[in-house]
């Protein structure tokens, strides 16, 4: 487990440090726990991922909208004064969240994210949490 969490934050690392503009990254699970963070002090990293785990719902809520699509919530993208906010489903119960300043190349933060999570899907689910398996 030690060595996939090396690996993963490695990983977060190479994401932050090849868009420029990067400002924190964060993976959580569905729940808003913290997994891994990269560029960012541990209080903000938790706070980021209690607040992505409402956003991933909402988003979901809104994606059930869609008469032929499948439900499930696969990037959303918020511009804000300042910068952008990046949240992409990464695995089974798992999600990447990215802060950009407002300079950031946003295809290329989207072509990391989508790098990334398809190299360490496998790091980023979770299982369910007791009691959730029958929900």
């Amino acid at each position: 487990m030690i060595q996939q969490r090396a690996n993963m934050d490695w990983m977060l690392k190479d994401l932050a440090e090849s868009v420029p503009q990067t400002r924190h990254v964060v993976v959580l699970s569905a729940d808003g726990l913290r997994m891994g963070q990269y560029g960012t002090d541990t209080d903000t990293a938790d706070r980021l991922s209690a607040a992505c785990a409402g956003l991933q719902s909402l988003a979901r809520a809104v994606a059930a909208e869609f008469p032929h699509g499948d439900g499930r919530m696969r990037l959303v993208v918020i511009e804000m004064g300042g910068g952008f906010f990046y949240l992409m489903a990464a695995g089974s119960h798992a999600y990447l969240a990215v802060l950009a300043d407002e300079g950031v190349d946003a295809g290329l933060m989207g072509q990391r994210m989508r790098d990334l999570v398809a190299r360490i899907g496998e790091h980023l689910s979770t299982p369910p949490r007791a009691g959730e398996q029958g929900a």
